[in-house]
């Protein structure tokens, strides 16, 4: 078994690690189980603890441990565990490294790459976090795919028939809802909705307010300002939740909680079931109505599903389906596990990228709109910041738009281009994710025509050029926020500080290594172009090939990189 490619569901609660061996997919135990916690800390003599080690101690020492990092994905910030501090892309490869040696034993050889599920709503910004933190514990991300759609894989993988489906995943912290359409060989996604801060976590909060609101009303106690007895509610909290699935009451029984004037405060109450869901009804509406949102996006109505998948922890709760089943008339599928399907459908996804034969064939789609702004009519008025989509919702990826724009001055010399996420006519109402500038345009009348290109690829990364038409004056912007605020001279602070947690022998070759995966990948692309272009474009090509082949042979990353951005340049230009 050379070269195999593992499928991994880094969760939000749990992450789990999958394999297909004999056309089957296996979930790989990790420390004795198949679920591994989402969880980093620092023991007391300073130890790395990851996993359910270190849930453990997340009651006792809460200062020390971090969960739910993943809510964090994408943000340009650092997270305190212990003395240090350390940006979400590097706790997560903590977790992806536990992972990849838990697969390595199991297999017995070594894995150096993995496909990587994550939410269908995560941001462009997300998704490049995720993709770093890969590479900080040593393995190439081949390919990202969205948790629903490998869900669905894992579900329909022996069933291949014609059907429209929805998949209702309801994880730890995250909520997508995606309709996908089976057919004999081609699995799609239709449409997906959904809120990247939404899941059972939000559960836990609500019974850890009612736990915190009785300890105040019958004991006179505050917890809330002791970090150690709050961890323990958590883990109480989140107890009761899962009990509540299986009974209609759950006790919470928490002994010497904490002191109030002296004395011990000691939890102890009954909560019934009805009133559990009577705090997450909200939560659940919301996902009703993105399940709505979603089948709008997908041009189908309720009548036109064939079946409903249950993904997700969370949707173990009876209210879930409960109400699923009235507002979908069907009740849904979970002969799956629903925690360990998502890990099973990457493995598949996996097996087909590593030349296994299977049934499916993956089509994704973006869960967003991704535009740019220009003076236009807006509610039947010229306004400078009207919005113009040019990839849309739920368009399949990887996917390439241009369009073509006019300067509105005679001789104007830059244009500003904007990048947008969002669906809003106003562009000012959706999301920046990014912006450049062309200058020294040519001195013509206006009218003079810009072409921008958006690129999405199979990873949901964004590549943004504009041209000018006459001269091919040419600016590019690479939509990856995470990356932005996380360049090399950071990835080689990261990747020291791991080694520090992780023992001196083991640090991890990251931008490198990242560099000459993205180099190689572009080398093949400007050859497929080659047969097609003209003496003139494949003299370029042939002269940029050249360079970024002798920096891959001479190891100069600085070469490397520049010769990598000049083959980009010229690629995109040709595509164009």
């Amino acid at each position: 078994m050379s070269d195999i490619i593992i499928g991994i569901d880094l969760g939000t609660t749990n992450s789990e690690v999958a394999v297909v061996q004999d056309g089957r997919a296996r979930v790989i135990e990790v420390d004795g189980a198949k679920i591994l916690p989402s969880v980093v800390g620092l023991a007391d003599d300073g130890a790395l603890l990851v996993g359910q080690s270190a849930r453990n101690q997340y009651v006792l020492y809460p200062e020390r441990t971090i969960r739910s990092i993943k809510r964090r994905m994408g943000e340009d910030i650092k997270v305190e565990m212990g003395p240090q501090s350390y940006t979400p892309q590097e706790i997560s490869a903590l977790i992806l490294r536990r992972l990849k040696q838990a697969a390595e034993a199991d297999l017995g050889q070594p894995v150096a790459k993995a496909v990587i599920t994550v939410p269908a709503y995560f941001s462009d910004a997300q998704r490049q976090a995720t993709r770093d933190a890969g590479a900080l514990a040593g393995l190439e991300v081949v390919r990202i795919i969205n948790e629903p759609t490998a869900a669905a894989l894992a579900y329909e993988v022996d069933h291949p028939a014609g059907k429209n489906i929805l998949v209702y995943d309801l994880g730890g912290g995250t909520f997508d809802v995606s309709v996908v359409r089976l057919s004999t060989d081609v699995t799609e996604v239709l449409a997906s909705h959904g809120n990247n801060h939404l899941g059972g976590d939000d559960f836990d909060a609500k019974l850890m307010g009612h736990l915190v609101d009785w300890l105040k009303a019958e004991k006179g106690a505050d917890p809330t300002e002791n970090r150690a007895a709050m961890a323990r509610i958590a883990r109480a909290a989140e107890t009761a939740k899962i009990a509540l699935s299986d009974a209609p009451y759950a006790r919470v029984e928490e002994e010497y909680l904490l002191e109030h004037q002296g004395k011990p405060v000691h939890l102890s109450l009954e909560i019934a079931r009805s009133d559990y869901e009577d705090m997450i009804e909200p939560f659940i509406a919301e996902t009703l109505e993105a399940v709505h949102t979603a089948l709008s996006g997908a041009g189908l109505t309720v009548a036109d599903l064939h079946e409903v998948l249950l993904v997700g922890g969370a949707t173990r709760t009876p209210l879930v389906q409960r109400r699923l089943e009235e507002i979908l008339r069907m009740p849904p599928r979970a002969e799956v596990d629903p925690e360990l399907c998502v890990a099973a459908g990457a493995a598949i996804q996996a097996a087909v990228i590593a030349g296994a034969q299977v049934t499916s064939v993956l089509v994704d789609v973006t869960p967003y709109t991704f535009g740019t702004s220009a003076i236009a009519d807006l509610h039947g008025e010229p306004y400078p910041f009207a919005f113009i989509p040019l990839i849309r919702k739920n368009t399949p990826i990887p996917v390439t738009k241009s369009e073509a724009f006019l300067t509105i001055d005679d001789g104007q010399e830059a244009i500003d281009v904007r990048v947008y996420q969002g669906e809003d006519p106003d562009a000012l109402n959706n999301t920046e994710i990014g912006s450049f500038r062309i200058e020294g345009l040519s001195d013509v009348p206006a009218g003079n025509v810009i072409v921008t290109t958006f690129a999405l690829d199979v990873n949901g990364i964004l590549h943004v050029s504009s041209r000018e038409k006459r001269t091919g004056l040419e600016k590019h912007i690479t939509i990856d926020n995470a990356t932005a605020r996380f360049e090399r001279e950071e990835l080689d602070a990261a990747r020291h500080r791991l080694s520090a947690l992780i023992g001196e022998g083991e640090v991890l070759e990251v931008a490198e290594r990242r560099e000459e995966v993205a180099a190689r990948a572009l080398v093949e692309k400007a050859q497929r172009l080659m047969e097609g272009a003209n003496p003139e474009d494949r003299e370029d090509l042939v002269d940029r090939l050249e360079a970024v082949q002798d920096a891959l042979a001479g190891g100069d990353v600085a070469a490397l990189e520049r010769a990598v951005g000049e083959l980009s340049d010229l690629i995109y230009y040709l595509e164009t």
